[in-house]
Formats: C-alpha cells, structure tokens, sequence
C-alpha cells in the first residue's frame, strides 16, 4: 500500500495549490482527481473558459457598434465555433500546465473518485467504482469543491434546461435564453449570449441582482444591464418548466400578480452551488456534515476525524477559487509546521461583466447593522480621463472607512477593470491602511486607479476633480 505524508482529494484551485505547496515544503504528497484533466471547475468549466467567452463576446459587441466611436467601422460576423475553439485551447493550455507542475513538484496523480475506507486510508475508484488503488495518509485534505445547484421543480436535461457548464458550449445563441438566477454566473453567462445575440431574461428570487453585494452596487448593475437589453423579473418563485415538443420552454412563476409564464428556447439555471461531499464515504472516517452537506471545520481546517482537513468549497465561506488556493497554502503551512493563515474578511469578489463589478470587505448595510460609525467616499469613473479615453465611464468607486480610525473597512467598484483595481484595496486593507494613506499615495495620470484614490480624498471631506 503506498505511503504518503498527505494525501489530497480533488485537484481543483484548493487541491492542487495545497499540493504543491506541501510538496514544496518537502512532504510526500499525493493527489486523487476524478476527472482526466486537473484545475477542477473553475480551470475546466468555471472561471477560465468563462471570462474567455466574456472577453470575446466584449469584444463582438464593441466592434458591432462602440468601434464606431473611435471611428472604426466594422460589420463583424459571429463565428461561434471558432470562439469557442478559442476558449477550449486555453483550458487545455491551463490544465496542461497544472500537470507540468504537478511533474516539476513531484506530486503524485492518481486518477480515480477518492473514497475513505477509513481515516487513514484512501481508497481510488475507477469510473466503475472499482478500487483501482488505496493510499495510505498520515493526513487527509480533503477539497472536492463543488457542483452546479439544482431544482427539485426543473430537471435539466442538459439541451434544454441546463446548468452553466453547458451553457460554455451552446451550439448557437439561443433566440431567447431565460436564467433563473441573477447572481454572478447568470449575470456573466446573460452577458455572453446576450452580446452574441440573444435574448435574455433574467428570473431571480430576490428583489435585486447580486444578492449580498452593497446596494449601491446592486442598483447600479441593475441600471447598466438593463441599457444593456438584459431583461428581469425581480422578486419571483418558479414553479416549473414545461419543453414542448417543438424543444421551445415554458417556465411558470409566481410573483405579486400571482403566477405568471414566459417562454424561451433554452432555460440556464444559475441558482449557486453545492459542496461535493455525496460518495466520499465521510461516514467511515467518522467525518461530520453540516445541514447544508458542507464538511465542518475548526479554524484550523480540522474536521470532527483526527488527522483529516477539508478547504475550498466543501466548508464554509464564499465558493471562490481565489479563497480556496488562500486555505490550500494555509493548509500546507499548517502542515509543515508553519503558521499558516487566511484573512477572510479581506477576500474579494470579482464579477467579469461589463461594467465590472468588484468588493472586498463590508457594504454600507452590514456596517449600519452592526452600528459601526464610518465615512463614506465616491467617485465617478464618468469623471476621469483615461476612462472617458476608453469610452467606458458607467459606474463609480465607494470607500467606506472607520469614522473614529480612518481604517478601510469596505470598497466598492462598479466599472472598467474592477477585478484589477480592488487588488489595491485588498492590499491596502490587509496592510490595516488607511483611507487618508490611499488618498496621498501618488497615482499615475492618467489612469483608471485614480478613481480609487478620488474615493478615498472623498472620505476625507477634499476629493478634487467633482
């Protein structure tokens, strides 16, 4: 039976970084992946092909119209095979690099479903659910991820009704594509086939989009979708969808008028996730599940069984990829007898729309409940210079800052590279930085990361150029 140091389940952002993070410290790591190709979802149907898509759908969109402006008048022809040839070379190119790193760190792959047999060994099943191997651990990481949440009231057939990796690969843009669910994938996945030419009708149960963001944020987005053609039914249960035999769907919903219907071509169901815990056999290791299937945890990623952690989307927190490699580094650390540690409450959330949308720390709802006293800096990115010379100025950013302190507690950014910019903020805050530190840092001109320190001279009472 081989003998490993640690053994780890899953070979996603958490799995994989978590490996060769302890092979790098000098323990004998082994790495159990179901799938043929490593990086999990976000580098196989997640993440990666989806900003992929968004890229060059932005791109067929601005060239149909905004290249106009810049006097550059084009009448582009959508080749869809193409661009999603694209987006498939770069997961191959990526997961390929995963395995080349898995090589140079000298990580050992076993492919197969890892299953305990107890809580010391790890039995790998082939997708027969023959045990092909079984490892024996010293330690266990177990970082399975996750999958696509469903609805007990919408089967998805994959063609018809489908989640978002099928919607990654659509032979066509549906004529009308309805999405249960305005979060971050139904917002992203809604751009792509809406800029592709479809139409596209969001559903989502909340009375807002993006649920969990800061209100200024969610009502801006909302705003610049709608220009944008996406439609939405705000505030809604669904109830069913009917595919007639013709392959159009019905879907029925419930909201204040009483029940309603609409009808499309294809029904995307975006309604979140679930942690991948069903098969691992969390029962012979003596492992204890939360009411929500997500593998309990100490805040040393300990799990109830001695010598077994779990990171990444199986425990709690947000399902990021981002704060999963965080706790797979932590978790080596831990590992290796290092301090290993995760700030979670400086975790960013990116969304790859147009405009982008980014966060890290609280909204301005969260710090009025827990009655903390803080000041408030925005800033109009229709204000600065380089985002009017990119023809992108919709949105703005909002710093939130301890009133007594001046310490960051919050920034909030809607508009052109947003993903990028909110690196500064997140910096900034785990440094423990002030808005005033932000605000006499010296930015280059002209440039988008000025907005953000315009935010921050706001929160002081002085911002220049409003």
């Amino acid at each position: 039976m081989p003998s490993f140091d640690v053994v780890i389940i899953g070979a996603g952002p958490g799995g994989y970084v978590c490996a060769i993070r302890c092979a790098q410290l000098g323990l004998k790591v082994a790495c159990i992946e179901r799938s043929p190709t490593l990086g999990g979802t976000c580098l196989n149907v997640g993440c990666i092909p989806s900003k992929a898509l968004l890229e060059s759908s932005e791109l067929y969109h601005r060239a149909g119209g905004e290249f106009a402006k810049h006097g550059i008048v084009v009448k582009p022809t959508l080749d869809l095979p193409t661009l999603l040839a694209r987006k498939d070379k770069i997961v191959h190119t990526l997961t390929r690099g995963v395995d080349g790193l898995f090589k140079k760190n000298g990580v050992e792959r076993f492919e197969g479903r890892g299953h305990f047999k107890n809580s010391r060994e790890i039995e790998v099943l082939d997708s027969n659910g023959r045990v092909s191997h079984v490892l024996e651990a010293s330690s266990v990481v177990v970082a399975t991820g996750s999958s696509v949440a469903t609805l007990r009231n919408l089967p998805m057939d994959g063609k018809h009704i489908f989640g978002s990796t099928e919607a990654l690969s659509l032979a066509e843009p549906p004529n009308h594509l309805i999405i249960i669910g305005a979060g971050i994938i139904g917002l992203e996945m809604g751009s792509v086939w809406s800029r592709l030419g479809s139409k596209v009708t969001v559903l989502e149960f909340m009375d807002s989009v993006l649920p969990g963001a800061d209100l200024d944020i969610r009502k801006q987005a909302q705003r610049s979708f709608r220009k944008q053609g996406l439609r939405f039914k705000l505030g809604v249960k669904v109830q069913s969808a009917t595919v007639s035999e013709a392959g159009t769907v019905a879907v029925s919903y419930h909201d204040k008028k009483g029940e309603q219907s609409i009808e499309g071509d294809a029904v995307l169901v975006a309604v979140g996730r679930r942690p991948n815990t069903a098969g691992l056999g969390v029962e012979n290791a003596g492992i204890t599940l939360d009411g929500r299937g997500r593998i309990e945890v100490d805040d040393e990623f300990a799990t109830s069984a001695p010598n077994i952690y779990a990171i990444g989307d199986v425990v709690r927190g947000p399902m990021l990829a981002h704060k999963a490699e965080d706790e797979g580094v932590a978790m080596a650390e831990k590992l290796a007898g290092l301090p290993g540690h995760v700030n979670y409450s400086v975790i960013p959330s990116v969304v790859y729309t147009n405009p982008e949308i980014a966060w890290v720390g609280q909204t301005e709802d969260q710090l009025k409940e827990q009655g903390v006293k803080y000041t408030r800096g925005w800033f109009p990115f229709a204000a600065n210079g380089r985002a009017k010379a990119l023809e992108n100025t919709d949105g703005f950013v909002k710093l939130l800052a301890d009133a007594r302190t001046d310490r960051i507690l919050g920034v909030h950014i809607i508009g052109p590279v947003a993903g990028e910019l909110i690196g500064e903020m997140a910096l900034a805050m785990e440094f423990g930085a002030s808005s005033e530190d932000i605000a006499r840092t010296c930015h280059a001109h002209p440039t988008l990361s000025e907005v953000v320190r315009e935010a921050a001279l706001d929160a002081g009472g002085r911002v220049l150029h409003i």
